[in-house]
């Protein structure tokens, strides 16, 4: 039978180690936009790859300049998601050892404190890469001039 002393750890246990449950559950969230991302890049990637045969002139060299700026991106994200799969492996530790200090009494505050940074670190630096990926984005969409010209939009409407 459990002792109320040990029942108080274990909820004492469970209250500390709420902080990093929390924040598996962002990097979860991260993971699922992140692995959406990728999702769609490679859509896109495998599209082109596909017109990259048919396409000849100024077409082809928008054809190669996007597939290069898509393959960059695949990259990105698939090192961020890399990132945050090691960060949340890094906390579950984090809450495995507090569990493990909480119940068996041993001094492992130094190891789960420095699990903790380092899962924060790996955490940043995913955002960082998240960060690059969506500027990466954003500044490779360009709409090609002639499609923004004004006597293009006339024609385009039937002259008006």
């Amino acid at each position: 039978m459990i002792e109320a002393a040990d029942l108080t750890d274990v909820a004492r246990t469970i209250q500390t180690a709420l902080a990093p449950v929390f924040l598996l559950t962002g990097i979860s969230g991260m993971l699922n936009v992140m692995s959406g991302r990728l999702a769609r890049v490679i859509d896109r990637a495998r599209r082109l790859e596909n017109l990259h045969g048919d396409s000849e002139g100024d077409e082809h060299i928008r054809h190669v300049q996007e597939l290069r700026i898509l393959d960059r991106r695949i990259s990105l994200v698939s090192d961020a998601i890399f990132l945050f799969v090691a960060s949340a492996i890094a906390t579950s530790l984090v809450v495995a050892m507090l569990f493990v200090a909480g119940l068996t009494g041993t001094h492992l505050a130094n190891f789960i404190s420095v699990m903790f940074i380092v899962a924060m670190l790996l955490l940043m630096l995913g955002l960082v890469l998240f960060s690059i990926e969506v500027r990466v984005a954003t500044r490779s969409i360009h709409v090609r001039k002639e499609l923004l010209e004004h006597d293009a939009v006339q024609i385009k409407n039937g002259g008006a």
